[in-house]
């Protein structure tokens, strides 16, 4: 059985549970988003105090803007596409290099209603994390539902994956 899609409230809580992480250990986040178009970013700025604790959200849904802004290799892009590991560690790492904060997730993926394939079906998202340190890892999940369905759904998991990085999740 399927995981409820989180609602508004439920994505709100998370964004304040990382906040309160990160203003705890004095750290920032950056995000890099594909098929989440902003929504952390959002999430976390609908916070006060968000200041203290984020700085940078980029909006790379283009694949131009992916290697314009990011730094990502234009032979990753073509030989593995935009939803794939390597191009998320490589977001990810573009945006640590950018932003300077000590924790990043990148996002990428196939929220629909078209867009999949048989290798990489509509809900496949990436997610790359960047930090502590010198740590990159990369993570796969496949959501169903619409589009927004997949959206909400792959915005909670990546704050669920920044509070796992950071020792909090639930």
């Amino acid at each position: 059985m399927p995981e409820p899609v989180p609602d508004d409230i439920a994505l709100a809580a998370l964004a304040a549970r990382l906040q309160a992480a990160l203003l705890q250990r004095r750290w920032r986040v950056a995000t890099a988003e594909s098929c989440t178009g902003g929504w952390l970013a959002k999430l976390l700025t609908d916070l006060p105090g968000s200041s203290a604790c984020f700085g940078y959200g980029f909006v790379t849904y283009a694949n131009e803007a992916k290697l314009d802004c990011l730094g990502v290799s234009p032979d990753t892009l073509s030989g593995e596409g935009a939803v794939s590991a390597s191009v998320v560690e490589q977001m990810a790492t573009g945006a640590r290099l950018v932003s300077a904060a000590e924790l990043v997730v990148a996002v990428s993926g196939i929220a629909g209603p078209g867009g999949g394939s048989d290798g990489k079906p509509v809900g496949t998202v990436w997610f790359g994390l960047a930090g502590p340190g010198v740590q990159l890892a990369s993570v796969h999940r496949h959501f169903r539902g619409d589009r927004d369905a997949v959206r909400r759904q792959a915005v909670a998991a990546a704050l669920q994956l920044l509070l796992e990085r950071l020792g909090t999740a639930a």
